[in-house]
């Protein structure tokens, strides 16, 4: 591969790196514990939390990981958008979780404790079976009474009712927001935050946030540090750092900033040793009162010799089973009740698939005949798809056929067969490969009575769950279909995939499709990853290789090795820098001229990939210089002008491009994935920055023609095999690294594997796993 582009000539109008956003600077930092040093200082909260773990330059996150999953999202349609299918499916999630809360029995216990663990676990279990009121079992002051619990309701595979899609939350009333500007305004923390506090807090936001000032860290971006000095302002002496408030609150804040980074729960040693880093003089003092106000659940699971999580323990039925249970070591976990609870769902969903036998939908011999027509590993996957409820296929992106062959060869046997994706640029790429073979809309489907060119084949999963998008529901509330394939599988989160798993008819067949490779979702967990070690269902790989340079190139960093390959028309070209300004001034240079002029690609359709929103050639500095050299403009409204490339971002975890398309009085309008989409003006900070460049965990799921990976030498820390495969293998046609970062990109390749997350999926499936040999 060559090492430098075609000779270009030195562009003397190229822009210089431009000021980064303001929204998204590291917010001022205030000491905690009341230290000197007066003031909240609490900047940039609408933005400051979303740099996540590929912020090059910022602070380590409070789960003692590199950083945080990136932030932004991917959502965003015209009418009944994308953003609003995300808002609706969380809503119904939160209810689920509800109802299973009030449903839940106390946590069991099979194993031996000692200590706070045992004292923590026996508190939690007293509480949660009623056996005992907090007050009895906790020492220390009475926290406040814990919320009741909504009633049971049905179950919790229940339809998306059509007023719940009809649009985003209501924005809280002015009058509340005038009053939460005042506390805040009272405690020295920007007003800018007060919409943001009354959309967490709701209706009682003002009363709520000055009894307990330490509320602010609900708020997305506000650090610790920030919400003590917010509180030393409102209660004066009354701020101490022995506050339980302020130890729930900090609790919380660390069990979201797990969350964040990928974690669905965290080892209860190591969240109370960072409590103490954080200045809680009593975390379990601080844990006991987060468990007894429900904000999070406490678990115990046992471990195999080697330390790795194996089995539940489940209650002893003799004393021969008592006994040996509490000779086994475990491990216990806390977690955020939403992640918790839908990662329990999600288990019970697959094993429902896995323990039941699929709808007889077409003869045996059918399906032989089905395969017996299709090649390599998509005969595989279409028989194993006849017999079972779930399967599991791998492989890169040329192996995505086998998944489409799949798809056609079910609705060829008349089921209604359906494919979901995480996001619209997964969506346009396998209905491409669908329509490739002149079924982009299939074929009429006898089982269901669907008209297939009426109902496109591919959806998104937002869509197909908010009902916009795919079939619908019948009448028991599940999708309307026989099989769901899942391309891009490994994008999907915890709680993305509960909802669908819950949402599938019994009979259903599930195929998560995806290339084990990739980086992991955004949003907490990795689910893919986790069945893949548990083994509970046919897993079929892949035998068909990516073509040509690119593919050579990716398929050798999946196994660890970054080695030259020939490529001839310019596939791969590696351009060195001595620094990260010479980095930002080659990549403005190859998008803008280089590219298009040797390539034939236009700068539009090349796509920026950097480690990290911060640092001197992250996403902030490299935006500004191809704003000012690509569409360069006063900013107008937020800094954005008509015809910038951005990212829209209107939940954590998903993160849409698209192309400014004007604004007026209303908001932001954008162009994303072919809709129109309005943001309101006071969310523009928050969810849109601009687009020409993007971290691997935005552009993670999309494809590109052209792509230039920017590894500046202060990147070297946040690279690793599964970010550079990501990154790497977002090029289509041609890939440009603008390399500084010397041979830590090989021995990142060779050496740093994914980093780990704490999940309880793999033990919440061990039951479903076929049983050890002796």
């Amino acid at each position: 591969m060559s090492t430098e582009p075609e000779p270009a000539e030195e562009a003397a109008d190229d822009a210089e790196p431009g000021t980064p956003d303001t929204a998204g600077k590291d917010a001022a930092t205030v000491p905690v514990d009341g230290e000197s040093g007066d003031g909240p200082g609490v900047e940039g909260g609408a933005d400051a939390g979303a740099d996540g773990a590929e912020e090059t330059g910022g602070e380590a996150d409070a789960a003692d990981e590199a950083g945080t999953a990136d932030a932004a999202g991917e959502a965003g349609e015209a009418k009944l958008s994308e953003a609003a299918a995300e808002l609706a499916a969380q809503r119904v999630e939160r209810e689920r979780i509800a109802r299973r809360k009030a449903e839940k029995a106390s946590i069991a216990s099979g194993a031996k404790l000692s200590g706070t663990a045992a004292d923590l676990l026996a508190a939690v279990r007293a509480v949660e079976s009623g056996e005992k009121p907090v007050a009895t079992v906790f020492a220390d002051p009475a926290p406040a009474p814990r919320r009741p619990a909504p009633e049971a309701g049905p179950a919790p595979r229940s339809p998306l009712e059509p007023e719940r899609t009809a649009g985003p939350s209501p924005a809280p009333a002015a009058g509340t927001v005038r009053a939460v500007g005042q506390v805040l305004a009272e405690g020295g923390a920007p007003e800018a935050l007060a919409a943001q506090v009354a959309e967490v807090l709701g209706e009682g936001a003002p009363e709520a946030l000055r009894a307990d000032p330490w509320l602010l860290l609900r708020v997305a971006g506000v650090r610790p540090e920030q919400a003590d000095g917010f509180a030393r302002a409102l209660l004066g002496a009354e701020s101490r750092p022995d506050d339980e408030r302020r130890g729930r609150a900090v609790t919380g804040w660390l069990l979201e900033q797990a969350a964040l980074a990928g974690h669905t729960a965290l080892e209860l040693s190591r969240l109370t040793a960072t409590l103490a880093q954080r200045g809680v003089p009593d975390p379990d003092a601080a844990v006991q009162s987060t468990l007894a106000e429900g904000d999070a659940l406490a678990f115990q699971d046992a471990l195999e010799e080697t330390g790795g999580p194996a089995r539940p323990e489940t209650r002893a039925g003799g004393d021969g089973e008592e006994s040996e249970a509490e000779e086994r070591p475990v491990r216990v976990l806390l977690g955020l009740e939403r992640y918790a609870l839908a990662e329990e769902s999600l288990a019970d969903g697959l094993a429902r698939l896995v323990g039941s036998a699929p709808k007889q939908d077409g003869a045996a011999a059918d399906w032989e005949r089905a395969a017996g027509s299709a090649e390599g590993a998509a005969a595989d996957l279409i028989r194993a798809v006849g017999g079972h409820g779930l399967v599991l296929h791998t492989g890169g992106e040329a192996a995505l056929a086998e998944p489409a062959a799949l798809l056609r060869a079910a609705r060829a046997l008349g089921l209604r067969a359906f494919a979901a994706t995480p996001g619209p640029s997964g969506r346009a790429r396998f209905a491409a490969l669908l329509d490739g073979h002149g079924s982009g809309s299939g074929a009429a489907s006898p089982a269901g009575g669907i008209l297939a060119d009426e109902v496109p084949a591919v959806a998104t999963v937002d869509g197909l769950l908010a009902g916009t998008e795919g079939p619908g529901r019948d009448a028991e509330g599940a999708l309307d279909l026989d099989l769901l394939v899942v391309p891009d599988a490994p994008q999907l989160d915890v709680e993305a995939a509960a909802l669908l798993v819950e949402s599938l008819p019994d009979g259903a067949r599930l195929v998560l499709a995806g290339d084990p490779g990739v980086l992991w979702s955004a949003g907490p967990g990795r689910v893919f990853a986790d069945l893949l070690a548990a083994r509970i269902c046919p897993q079929i790989a892949s035998r068909r290789p990516d073509p040509g340079p690119l593919g050579e190139l990716v398929s050798g960093i999946g196994i660890g090795e970054l080695g030259q390959v020939e490529a001839p028309g310019k596939e791969v070209v590696i351009v060195p820098v001595r620094d990260a300004g010479e980095a930002v001034h080659r990549t403005v240079q190859l998008v803008a001229d280089s590219v298009p002029r040797a390539i034939g690609v236009p700068a539009e359709e090349t796509q920026v990939i950097t480690p990290g929103h911060g640092g001197a050639a992250g996403t902030r500095v490299l935006n500004a210089a191809l704003k000012e050299r690509l569409n360069p403009g006063p900013g107008r409204f937020g800094g954005f002008d008509p015809g910038d490339r951005v990212a829209y971002s209107p939940a954590p975890g998903r993160t849409l491009p698209g192309t400014v398309a004007g604004a007026d009085a209303e908001g932001l309008r954008l162009t994303c994935a072919g809709e129109a989409v309005l943001v309101p003006r006071e969310r523009v900070a928050g969810q849109v920055r601009h687009g020409w460049a993007l971290t691997a965990h935005q552009a993670a799921g999309g494809r590109w023609p052209a792509v230039v990976v920017v590894l500046p030498g202060d990147a070297a820390q946040a690279l690793s095999r599964p970010w550079v495969y990501t990154a790497f293998g977002r090029a289509a046609r041609h890939l440009s690294v603008v390399h500084g970062v010397d041979q830590a990109l090989p021995r990142s390749v060779a050496e740093v594997p994914a980093k780990p997350r704490t999940t309880r999926l793999p033990v919440l499936l061990a039951p479903q796993a076929p049983a050890r040999e002796a």
